[in-house]
């Protein structure tokens, strides 16, 4: 039988959860996109798809933590704290890539480099699965 209370209160638990997924995810986007030395919003409006694929991994490098923290967290606290410290993850290894690996790799983005959008979509994903795997303690 369909236990409706019970049902609310989950109801209730995934609307937190999931508009707190939301909102990390909303801001990692913007630190990600603030912390790049281009401008992925203005690149992704001249079509450019080498931004719309980077920063498409980021995004699910991201992402992919943030499910994991969700799902092994038992409070706010927990799964922000887990948030923030995936976020400065995603986002320093996108600096050190930049700068350390491929150091002409925002001149690659801007002119729409697509195979060095891949390298770093795929970064970004691998990183964030091993991210994720981490918090599994």
């Amino acid at each position: 039988m369909f236990d409706v209370a019970y049902f609310l209160d989950g109801a209730l638990h995934f609307v937190i959860a999931f508009g707190l997924a939301c909102l990390f995810l909303t801001v990692f986007k913007w630190l990600y996109q603030i912390s790049t030395p281009y401008n992925e919003r203005a690149l992704i409006a001249a079509n450019n798809p080498a931004a719309g694929i980077a920063l498409g991994g980021a995004i699910i490098g991201f992402a992919l933590p943030l499910a994991s923290a969700l799902s092994v967290t038992v409070s706010v606290i927990e799964f922000t704290a887990w948030a923030l410290l995936a976020g400065v993850i995603q986002i320093v290894a996108a600096f050190i890539v930049r700068r350390l690996i491929v150091r002409d790799m925002a001149v690659r983005i801007e002119e729409g480099n697509i195979a060095s959008a891949i390298y770093s979509a795929a970064t970004s994903i691998g990183l964030g699965l091993l991210n994720a795997a981490s918090m599994t303690y």
